[in-house]
């Protein structure tokens, strides 16, 4: 196991080298660069000096510098916990992205909980009472999850928060605790805000999860091991939870390392909808002005979340069914 890990590990670095460098090229790659727009506005103002700005500004942020050249000036600055500056006010991607990453973090994990709490209970439930009145309510909420788009449930809560019930729903807290200090004040509102977000971003990935459990466990419970079990007397809770249950949450596990990725960047128009002051509406500007060094960063952190995300899961996955094996080989 330990070996296996190590490993792991060591191979982390060249995808994550990879991953970056793919990444940095892309976001390049259109014509123009983050001081494009800006010029443009000064010379739409008659600035007479808007050419000898744009110089300044290009040698401020490294523009005039070979692409590669930038590249491996951002790639060792990671090290230093120095992400270059931003084109967005001309400050630190480090301190751009602070308050907006914790309050980011706080808001997918608690949807994730929400995920796996919610599909988990109705997954169980709706496979243990086939063709009943739950499993039809299970299997409504699961095919109005997937087909409806987040951000249309988004506007759909706050016209009718507004309009019916008089809620602003918007933001993670209230506007009087909008840069101040952490208090138990700060830390109520933003969880009363969280409800909406955490509902709305929560809510394809649990109608997808709760048809995966319920598909899995239906087919472990029909197997000749559970008809044994049965046979043999044993307790229908012991019998569920012991065998057919363990087997069927392989799912849950395993999609540690795509749900990490999938709700941070299935959250940016939902964000954008509800004025959330996280990192997804700064990453689509980022990206719609080519500010090459702020959206490489928030990318690179999404691809850490998903190999850091992928080994977890199998971790999990081996300690939670022991048919699974690291390096195992079929001997015949």
């Amino acid at each position: 196991m330990l070996n296996y890990v190590v490993r792991r590990l060591l191979l982390m670095i060249p995808t994550l080298f990879v991953i970056s460098l793919l990444v940095y090229i892309i976001i390049d790659l259109p014509p123009g660069d983050c001081v494009t727009s800006q010029i443009d506005e000064l010379l739409s103002r008659g600035d007479p000096d808007a050419l000898r700005r744009a110089d300044e500004l290009r040698h401020l942020y490294g523009l005039d510098q070979p692409l590669m050249a930038r590249y491996f000036h951002w790639l060792f600055g990671i090290f230093r916990w120095d992400f270059g500056l931003s084109c967005q006010d001309t400050v630190p991607v480090k301190d751009l992205i602070g308050e907006r990453l914790a309050l980011t973090m706080v808001m997918e994990s608690c949807t994730i909980i929400f995920i796996w709490t919610v599909s988990f209970v109705i997954g169980v439930y709706a496979a243990t009472h086939q063709y009943q009145l739950g499993d039809y309510v299970a299997s409504f909420i699961g095919f109005i999850g997937l087909a409806v788009p987040n951000f249309l449930l988004a506007l759909v809560l706050l016209y009718v928060g507004k309009v019916y019930f008089g809620l602003s729903i918007g933001g993670l807290m209230d506007p009087e605790f909008i840069d101040k200090p952490f208090s138990w004040a700060k830390f109520w509102s933003v969880a009363q805000h969280l409800v909406i977000p955490v509902i709305v971003i929560g809510t394809s990935g649990t109608a997808g999860m709760i048809r995966r459990l319920r598909a899995n466990l239906l087919d472990e419970l029909q197997k000749q091991y559970v008809t044994t079990g049965r046979a043999k007397g044993l307790p229908p809770l012991k019998l569920l939870i012991k065998y057919p249950l363990r087997h069927a949450i392989n799912p849950f596990v395993a999609d540690i390392g795509h749900l990490l990725p999938e709700v941070i960047s299935g959250s940016v128009i939902v964000s954008v909808v509800l004025s959330l002051p996280t990192t997804g509406p700064m990453l689509l500007g980022a990206l719609k002005t080519q500010d090459v060094n702020l959206a490489a960063t928030f990318l690179l952190f999404v691809a850490v979340l998903t190999v850091i995300g992928m080994l977890v899961s199998d971790l999990l996955l081996a300690a939670l069914d022991p048919r699974i094996r690291f390096g195992a080989t079929s001997e015949k």
